[in-house]
């Protein structure tokens, strides 16, 4: 199994020489891929009774900008979008970020997706929020031919191209993951994707949506086995003395990776993180 480190966007603030360090400490330490979290705006809770998403005070750093960064400051790395909300975006302009990012990486790139659920981001995109499931299932085939031929002539429901393409292309299928639990996602993880991104206890419950991923990939006519599994230890949510234990469990579930998120453990200082992190990754085993 593969150990990762959430990148602690909400805690580590924007100095970007205490982000180079952060990076480099999780590489030095024997850490094999960084995830991090999408959003593009926060919403002001002040006049939304009840909000209890992220808000305007929540520092996010930008997916792609910031993988650019790591790419050049990193040898080894995989960088993982943990997720990107892909169908508040651009289609093209995603498989051109991604294709940059792969490509200035050396191939570093997997690309975990969802359909998110922050309705004031679609608005100020300006996508509508309904039918996002739907249109997430046609960006991820125009993703893969667009990542695949130099020139492509695509009529979806959704998105047209007519005669374009990218240049770079990123020379081979960059992975797509999906993130979230519902029973639609578990159904398009076993028909198209690369991996599912769960986020739960290895308990009997994610043991049957593990289950209905692989009677979906199945019935696709896929290998159940060769779809990736990442789970995500948050040491805020599992006590000290259950890392190793939990650790082990996900491996007996079929995990082929984990992550560590050191988010919201009461850390003071950005650079704690990094510490924590460096000390966290020999008890997992």
């Amino acid at each position: 199994m593969r150990i990762g480190a959430v990148f602690p966007q909400l805690e580590i603030g924007a100095d970007p020489a205490v982000v180079r360090e952060w990076a480099r400490t999780v590489e030095d330490a024997g850490y094999t891929h960084v995830l991090a979290y999408d959003h593009v705006l926060g919403a002001d809770p002040a006049n939304r009774p009840g909000w209890t998403g992220y808000t305007d005070k929540s520092l996010f750093h930008e997916v792609f900008v910031l993988f650019g960064y790591l790419a050049a400051i990193t040898t080894s790395l995989e960088l993982v979008t943990g997720v990107l909300v892909l169908p508040q975006r651009q289609t093209a302009l995603v498989a051109r970020q991604a294709a940059e990012v792969d490509v200035l990486s050396g191939g570093r790139l997997r690309l975990g997706v969802g359909i998110g659920w922050n309705h004031v981001e679609y608005d100020a995109l300006g996508v509508p929020f309904t039918q996002r499931g739907a249109r997430m299932t046609e960006q991820v085939e125009l993703l893969r031919k667009l990542w695949a031929d130099p020139v492509i002539t695509y009529e979806g429901r959704f998105d047209r191209v007519a005669e374009a393409g990218l240049n770079p292309l990123p020379g081979r299928r960059i992975p797509i993951w999906f993130g979230g639990g519902a029973d639609a996602v578990l159904r398009r993880t076993g028909a198209i994707g690369d991996g599912w991104m769960p986020q739960g206890r290895p308990d009997e419950a994610m043991r049957a949506q593990l289950e209905t991923i692989r009677e979906a990939a199945e019935r696709a006519g896929r290998d159940p086995g060769e779809i990736g599994i990442e789970a995500r230890l948050s040491l805020n949510a599992v006590p000290q003395e259950e890392w190793r234990a939990y650790a082990d469990a996900w491996r007996d579930l079929g995990a082929t990776h984990l992550c560590v998120n050191t988010m919201n453990f009461g850390l003071t200082r950005p650079e704690e993180h990094a510490q924590l992190l460096r000390e966290v990754l020999p008890t997992l085993g």
